[in-house]
């Protein structure tokens, strides 16, 4: 009988273990490629004030997602770039909506006091977002047309002001909004 009790109690230890530890692995770099053409996962994270937003309220506009951290450089560097074009297009109906992974809040208000931007920061503390979007490297952006679907991905430092960038955004800005 207590043979029997120890080895349900070991498998009910390693099963435990498998699935704590599993939940911790970061996606395999090619999960990420399912997420092109497809609606974008559910967002629902706080901004630095703590009030509540999702991208479904954003639906009807363009939207460039950046997932960033302020302890990585190539993140930091984008930054600018992405204000600028928050700036030019926002009357167009572009969001840039940049959620940091970041544990700590002050960590981000202290890059903002340095790089004021006035797009929306959300702060995915617990990676839950940065998980469902399968991101495995940082800065990971992706765009996002007006019904929702991802339509690129962009790993790593961009050039946002690049004109190829740049047209993508005016294609997706031009396109017609469809209610699904």
């Amino acid at each position: 009988m207590i043979k029997y009790y120890m080895k349900t109690v070991t498998i009910a230890f390693i099963l435990i273990f498998v699935s704590v530890t599993a939940s911790a692995i970061p996606p395999a770099p090619w999960e990420i490629e399912g997420l092109i053409g497809k609606e974008a996962p559910r967002l629902t994270l706080p901004d630095l004030n703590g009030k509540s937003t999702s991208i479904k309220s954003f639906r009807g506009d363009v939207i460039l997602l950046n997932f960033w951290a302020t302890w990585c450089a190539p993140c930091k560097r984008e930054m600018p770039a992405l204000e600028k074009l928050y700036k030019r297009y926002k009357e167009k109906g572009f969001r840039v909506v940049a959620v940091s992974i970041d544990n700590d809040k002050a960590a981000i208000e202290g890059f903002l006091s340095k790089i004021p931007l006035s797009f929306i920061i959300l702060h995915d503390k617990k990676i839950e977002a940065a998980k469902k979007f399968k991101v495995y490297a940082y800065p990971t952006t992706f765009l996002i047309d007006r019904n929702g679907i991802i339509r690129e991905k962009f790993i790593g430092e961009e050039d946002w002001l690049d004109t190829s960038r740049i047209k993508l955004i005016e294609r997706l800005l031009d396109e017609k909004y469809k209610e699904q």
